[in-house]
């Protein structure tokens, strides 16, 4: 399902935000192997948190195009694990929290059942394995993270891993894929504000930010959310919508050079 939720937000773009249903099932029908009814994949895509929905004009929306970025949602999430790699590892720890207009809306956190911990992983994260006894198990604790997210953007330090992480774990776990718009707090930090380094440790310290301890999945999460609140100091003007927002983290400095240029 990737294929289909980069390809539709592709086309979104282009047409202004909205597309028709011939538009909408040309797309589903080319990207998957899905032959259920439109509605149904609309559903499907829905459950996964890609933020759809039907236009009033007919055919469908893409709502972050059509959402002020300071009254948007954003999930910022970190996860431990006991692996590097999802095929055989597994997630130990969730943490996020809702942000939206710059403030913490809501929080989630949680240990996830697992059999088998590695002292290299006690040693970096202070969890230990009778933290993870009769804590919910993964499908538990991955179904509760899909409903706490919902359809806002994700955002994490470092999001390709935890985005892909958790992506496989849903999808091994029979939930899907992970449909939400996805930015990353490291690319957004770089394009607002200048610092030597840019990994979670060292802005914990430069920006003294408020923690007792760093490789915890809430807590960085929070600190990710302080990060991010910094960066929404000085975004420019011409970045208006959420869908904005997540292009501008993204793009070259080339690419926002020209964003500026065309807007001045």
């Amino acid at each position: 399902m990737q294929k289909v939720f980069e390809q539709l937000t592709k086309t979104f773009r282009h047409h202004g935000g909205t597309i028709s249903q011939e538009t909408f099932d040309t797309i589903v029908y080319k990207h998957t192997t899905l032959f259920e009814e439109s509605d149904t994949i609309f559903y499907l895509l829905q459950a996964s948190g890609y933020p759809i929905e039907n236009s009033e004009e007919g055919g469908y929306r893409y709502k972050p195009y059509f959402t002020p970025y300071h009254e948007e949602r954003f999930c910022i999430v970190d996860i431990e694990t006991n692996g590097s790699k999802p095929s055989s590892s597994q997630v130990i720890e969730i943490g996020a929290v809702m942000m939206q207009g710059g403030k913490i809306i809501d929080r989630f956190e949680t240990f996830v059942e697992c059999a088998f911990l590695p002292d290299y992983i006690t040693k970096v994260t202070g969890i230990e394995p009778i933290d993870l006894l009769g804590a919910p198990s993964p499908k538990e604790a991955l179904t509760s993270l899909r409903l706490f997210m919902e359809d806002t953007i994700f955002v994490a330090h470092n999001a390709s891993f935890d985005a892909s992480f958790l992506s496989a774990s849903f999808h091994r776990h029979g939930l899907g894929d992970l449909g939400n718009p996805i930015m990353c707090s490291i690319d957004l930090a770089k394009r607002t504000f200048e610092s030597e380094r840019y990994g979670l440790a060292y802005l914990i310290e430069s920006l003294a930010i408020p923690t007792t301890v760093h490789h915890r999945a809430y807590s960085d999460a929070l600190s990710a959310s302080y990060v991010m609140q910094k960066s929404l100091e000085t975004i420019p003007e011409h970045v208006r919508s959420s869908d904005d927002l997540v292009k501008f983290a993204s793009s070259s400095q080339k690419e926002r050079r020209a964003k500026k240029e065309s807007k001045s």
